[in-house]
Protein backbone atom coordinates (compact mmCIF):
# COMPACT_ATOMS: atom_id res chain seq x y z
CA UNK A 1 0.00 0.00 0.00
CA UNK A 2 1.40 3.72 -0.59
CA UNK A 3 2.53 5.29 2.23
CA UNK A 4 -0.11 7.55 3.86
CA UNK A 5 2.42 10.59 3.85
CA UNK A 6 0.20 13.08 5.90
CA UNK A 7 -0.64 10.62 8.53
CA UNK A 8 3.12 9.49 8.80
CA UNK A 9 4.09 13.37 9.17
CA UNK A 10 1.42 13.99 12.23
CA UNK A 11 2.34 10.63 13.61
CA UNK A 12 6.05 11.36 13.95
CA UNK A 13 5.18 14.72 15.61
CA UNK A 14 5.51 17.65 12.58
CA UNK A 15 4.03 20.10 11.70
CA UNK A 16 1.47 20.42 8.82
CA UNK A 17 0.25 23.06 6.67
CA UNK A 18 -2.66 22.33 4.40
CA UNK A 19 -4.19 23.81 1.64
CA UNK A 20 -8.21 24.31 1.13
CA UNK A 21 -10.37 23.45 -2.16
CA UNK A 22 -13.51 25.93 -2.08
CA UNK A 23 -13.40 26.34 -5.60
CA UNK A 24 -14.93 23.72 -7.69
CA UNK A 25 -11.75 23.24 -10.36
CA UNK A 26 -9.98 20.59 -10.98
CA UNK A 27 -7.35 23.07 -12.08
CA UNK A 28 -7.47 25.15 -8.94
CA UNK A 29 -6.92 21.90 -7.42
CA UNK A 30 -4.33 20.94 -9.10
CA UNK A 31 -2.64 24.75 -8.48
CA UNK A 32 -2.57 23.96 -4.46
CA UNK A 33 -1.27 20.75 -5.25
CA UNK A 34 1.40 22.19 -6.91
CA UNK A 35 2.26 24.71 -4.09
CA UNK A 36 4.06 22.40 -1.64
CA UNK A 37 1.20 21.92 1.38
CA UNK A 38 1.75 18.99 3.28
CA UNK A 39 -1.73 18.09 1.99
CA UNK A 40 -4.87 19.90 0.39
CA UNK A 41 -8.37 19.59 2.02
CA UNK A 42 -11.63 19.25 -0.88
CA UNK A 43 -14.63 21.03 1.15
CA UNK A 44 -17.87 19.57 0.50
CA UNK A 45 -19.37 21.02 3.28
CA UNK A 46 -19.00 24.85 2.68
CA UNK A 47 -16.97 25.26 -0.66
CA UNK A 48 -19.17 24.59 -3.72
CA UNK A 49 -18.57 21.30 -4.92
CA UNK A 50 -20.32 18.07 -5.29
CA UNK A 51 -19.08 14.36 -4.92
CA UNK A 52 -18.35 14.45 -8.85
CA UNK A 53 -16.70 17.48 -9.65
CA UNK A 54 -14.38 16.52 -6.10
CA UNK A 55 -13.61 13.32 -7.33
CA UNK A 56 -12.08 15.02 -10.40
CA UNK A 57 -10.32 17.09 -8.29
CA UNK A 58 -8.71 14.06 -6.30
CA UNK A 59 -7.62 12.95 -9.72
CA UNK A 60 -5.90 16.68 -10.59
CA UNK A 61 -4.33 16.44 -7.38
CA UNK A 62 -2.93 13.07 -7.33
CA UNK A 63 -0.99 14.27 -10.51
CA UNK A 64 1.19 15.09 -7.58
CA UNK A 65 2.50 13.37 -4.18
CA UNK A 66 0.37 15.31 -1.82
CA UNK A 67 -2.57 13.72 -0.33
CA UNK A 68 -5.99 15.05 -0.57
CA UNK A 69 -8.48 14.88 2.42
CA UNK A 70 -12.10 16.25 2.55
CA UNK A 71 -14.55 17.67 4.68
CA UNK A 72 -17.51 15.92 4.49
CA UNK A 73 -20.88 18.32 4.42
CA UNK A 74 -22.29 16.47 8.09
CA UNK A 75 -21.88 13.28 9.73
CA UNK A 76 -23.63 11.02 6.67
CA UNK A 77 -22.46 7.29 5.93
CA UNK A 78 -23.17 7.59 2.08
CA UNK A 79 -20.84 10.44 1.33
CA UNK A 80 -18.37 9.69 3.67
CA UNK A 81 -18.45 6.21 2.68
CA UNK A 82 -17.74 7.45 -1.22
CA UNK A 83 -15.32 9.87 -0.70
CA UNK A 84 -13.36 6.80 1.03
CA UNK A 85 -13.99 5.07 -1.84
CA UNK A 86 -12.81 7.84 -4.20
CA UNK A 87 -9.19 7.60 -2.52
CA UNK A 88 -9.21 10.23 0.12
CA UNK A 89 -6.32 10.54 2.73
CA UNK A 90 -8.41 11.03 5.73
CA UNK A 91 -12.22 12.61 6.18
CA UNK A 92 -12.90 15.57 8.33
CA UNK A 93 -16.48 15.62 9.72
CA UNK A 94 -18.72 18.57 10.79
CA UNK A 95 -20.55 18.77 13.73
CA UNK A 96 -19.09 15.98 15.58
CA UNK A 97 -21.04 16.98 19.15
CA UNK A 98 -20.73 14.30 22.02
CA UNK A 99 -19.52 10.79 22.05
CA UNK A 100 -22.39 8.84 19.90
CA UNK A 101 -21.48 10.93 17.24
CA UNK A 102 -17.87 10.62 17.18
CA UNK A 103 -18.85 6.54 17.33
CA UNK A 104 -21.13 6.62 14.21
CA UNK A 105 -18.53 8.80 12.29
CA UNK A 106 -15.49 6.40 12.82
CA UNK A 107 -17.76 3.37 12.25
CA UNK A 108 -18.65 4.86 8.88
CA UNK A 109 -14.72 5.68 8.17
CA UNK A 110 -13.88 1.53 9.25
CA UNK A 111 -14.50 -2.06 7.43
CA UNK A 112 -15.71 -4.85 9.88
CA UNK A 113 -15.26 -5.65 12.59
CA UNK A 114 -14.17 -2.26 13.75
CA UNK A 115 -16.83 -0.62 11.73
CA UNK A 116 -19.85 -0.34 9.55
CA UNK A 117 -18.43 0.53 6.20
CA UNK A 118 -19.56 -1.24 3.01
CA UNK A 119 -16.73 -2.81 0.83
CA UNK A 120 -16.11 -1.34 -2.49
CA UNK A 121 -13.44 0.54 -2.90
CA UNK A 122 -13.27 1.37 -6.50
CA UNK A 123 -11.18 4.52 -7.48
CA UNK A 124 -9.25 3.78 -3.65
CA UNK A 125 -7.77 0.31 -4.39
CA UNK A 126 -6.48 1.92 -7.73
CA UNK A 127 -4.78 4.58 -5.58
CA UNK A 128 -3.62 2.70 -2.48
CA UNK A 129 -2.69 -0.13 -3.77
CA UNK A 130 -4.06 -4.43 -4.29
CA UNK A 131 -4.28 -4.48 -0.18
CA UNK A 132 -6.32 -1.05 0.36
CA UNK A 133 -8.62 -3.60 2.20
CA UNK A 134 -6.15 -4.70 4.97
CA UNK A 135 -4.84 -1.46 5.80
CA UNK A 136 -7.78 1.27 5.61
CA UNK A 137 -8.75 1.18 9.16
CA UNK A 138 -4.71 2.26 10.30
CA UNK A 139 -4.18 4.46 7.24
CA UNK A 140 -6.97 6.34 6.38
CA UNK A 141 -7.24 9.49 8.87
CA UNK A 142 -10.28 9.83 10.81
CA UNK A 143 -10.89 13.84 12.17
CA UNK A 144 -13.67 15.14 14.32
CA UNK A 145 -14.20 18.95 14.09
CA UNK A 146 -15.33 20.46 17.30
CA UNK A 147 -16.74 23.67 16.72
CA UNK A 148 -19.89 23.73 19.34
CA UNK A 149 -20.11 24.41 23.27
CA UNK A 150 -21.73 21.24 23.35
CA UNK A 151 -18.73 19.58 21.70
CA UNK A 152 -16.38 20.77 24.23
CA UNK A 153 -18.70 19.32 27.10
CA UNK A 154 -18.10 16.78 25.82
CA UNK A 155 -14.53 16.80 24.37
CA UNK A 156 -12.98 13.83 26.71
CA UNK A 157 -15.87 11.78 25.71
CA UNK A 158 -15.28 12.38 22.05
CA UNK A 159 -11.55 12.08 21.53
CA UNK A 160 -11.87 8.39 23.75
CA UNK A 161 -13.18 7.27 20.74
CA UNK A 162 -11.10 4.09 19.48
CA UNK A 163 -9.97 4.59 16.14
CA UNK A 164 -10.25 8.31 15.97
CA UNK A 165 -6.47 10.22 14.93
CA UNK A 166 -7.08 13.77 14.94
CA UNK A 167 -9.49 16.75 16.64
CA UNK A 168 -9.78 19.78 13.92
CA UNK A 169 -11.38 23.28 15.59
CA UNK A 170 -13.80 24.98 13.70
CA UNK A 171 -12.77 28.76 15.10
CA UNK A 172 -16.03 30.05 13.31
CA UNK A 173 -18.84 28.04 14.74
CA UNK A 174 -17.12 27.88 18.14
CA UNK A 175 -17.10 31.30 18.32
CA UNK A 176 -20.60 32.20 17.23
CA UNK A 177 -21.51 28.86 19.66
CA UNK A 178 -20.01 30.93 22.21
CA UNK A 179 -22.22 34.11 21.65
CA UNK A 180 -19.38 35.59 19.44
CA UNK A 181 -19.12 37.08 16.31
CA UNK A 182 -17.93 33.94 13.80
CA UNK A 183 -14.66 34.52 12.90
CA UNK A 184 -11.27 32.80 12.02
CA UNK A 185 -8.12 34.00 14.15
CA UNK A 186 -10.84 34.52 17.47
CA UNK A 187 -9.30 37.36 19.66
CA UNK A 188 -12.17 37.00 22.31
CA UNK A 189 -10.21 35.69 25.29
CA UNK A 190 -12.78 33.11 26.08
CA UNK A 191 -12.49 31.43 22.43
CA UNK A 192 -8.99 31.70 22.80
CA UNK A 193 -9.14 29.47 25.90
CA UNK A 194 -11.31 27.03 24.63
CA UNK A 195 -9.10 26.22 21.40
CA UNK A 196 -6.30 25.60 24.02
CA UNK A 197 -8.29 23.83 25.90
CA UNK A 198 -9.07 21.53 22.68
CA UNK A 199 -5.54 21.21 21.79
CA UNK A 200 -3.82 20.33 24.97
CA UNK A 201 -7.16 17.76 25.56
CA UNK A 202 -6.35 16.21 22.12
CA UNK A 203 -2.82 16.01 22.70
CA UNK A 204 -3.53 13.95 26.06
CA UNK A 205 -5.12 11.70 24.26
CA UNK A 206 -2.89 10.85 22.21
CA UNK A 207 -4.41 13.07 19.23
CA UNK A 208 -3.35 15.52 16.97
CA UNK A 209 -4.80 18.89 16.79
CA UNK A 210 -5.71 21.19 13.42
CA UNK A 211 -7.80 24.51 13.26
CA UNK A 212 -8.50 26.94 10.40
CA UNK A 213 -6.60 29.87 9.97
CA UNK A 214 -6.97 33.38 8.15
CA UNK A 215 -3.46 34.80 8.67
CA UNK A 216 0.37 33.68 8.61
CA UNK A 217 1.32 35.11 11.36
CA UNK A 218 -1.53 33.33 13.37
CA UNK A 219 -1.05 30.42 11.89
CA UNK A 220 2.95 30.17 13.02
CA UNK A 221 2.06 31.42 16.64
CA UNK A 222 -0.44 28.53 16.40
CA UNK A 223 1.98 25.87 14.96
CA UNK A 224 4.34 26.92 17.66
CA UNK A 225 2.06 26.46 20.71
CA UNK A 226 1.70 23.03 19.64
CA UNK A 227 -1.51 23.28 16.89
CA UNK A 228 0.11 20.37 14.79
CA UNK A 229 -1.91 21.14 11.63
CA UNK A 230 -2.80 24.39 10.38
CA UNK A 231 -5.21 25.26 7.58
CA UNK A 232 -5.00 28.33 5.31
CA UNK A 233 -7.72 30.53 4.24
CA UNK A 234 -9.51 28.85 1.27
CA UNK A 235 -8.29 28.85 -2.69
CA UNK A 236 -11.37 31.45 -3.59
CA UNK A 237 -10.12 33.69 -0.19
CA UNK A 238 -6.68 33.60 -1.67
CA UNK A 239 -7.71 34.84 -5.00
CA UNK A 240 -9.72 37.58 -3.50
CA UNK A 241 -6.74 38.91 -1.37
CA UNK A 242 -4.47 38.59 -4.35
CA UNK A 243 -6.64 40.56 -6.36
CA UNK A 244 -7.26 43.04 -3.79
CA UNK A 245 -3.42 43.65 -3.14
CA UNK A 246 -2.94 44.29 -6.80
CA UNK A 247 -5.68 46.75 -7.40
CA UNK A 248 -4.45 48.50 -4.45
CA UNK A 249 -1.11 48.50 -5.48
CA UNK A 250 -1.63 49.75 -9.06
CA UNK A 251 -3.98 52.57 -8.25
CA UNK A 252 -0.82 53.51 -5.24
CA UNK A 253 -3.23 53.07 -2.48
CA UNK A 254 -2.81 52.13 1.24
CA UNK A 255 -5.98 51.49 1.98
CA UNK A 256 -8.22 48.11 1.00
CA UNK A 257 -11.70 46.70 1.71
CA UNK A 258 -11.18 43.55 3.60
CA UNK A 259 -11.76 40.97 1.24
CA UNK A 260 -15.26 39.20 2.14
CA UNK A 261 -14.92 36.56 5.27
CA UNK A 262 -15.39 33.10 4.02
CA UNK A 263 -14.46 29.58 4.18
Amino acid sequence: MRENSIKNLLAEGNKAVNGWCSTPSPFSAEVLAHAGFDSVTIDLQHGLIDYQMALSMMQAINTTETPVMCRVPWLENGIIMKMLDAGVAGVICPMVNNAADAENFVAACSYPPRGRRSFGPTRAVMHWGGDYAKKANDQMLKIAMIETVEALENMDAIMSTPGLNGIYIGPSDLSFSMGHEARLDPVEPAVVEAVATIRDNAHKHGLFCGLHCSDPAYAKDMHEKGMNLVSIPSDNRLLMGACKDWIAGARGSNAKEEAPKSY
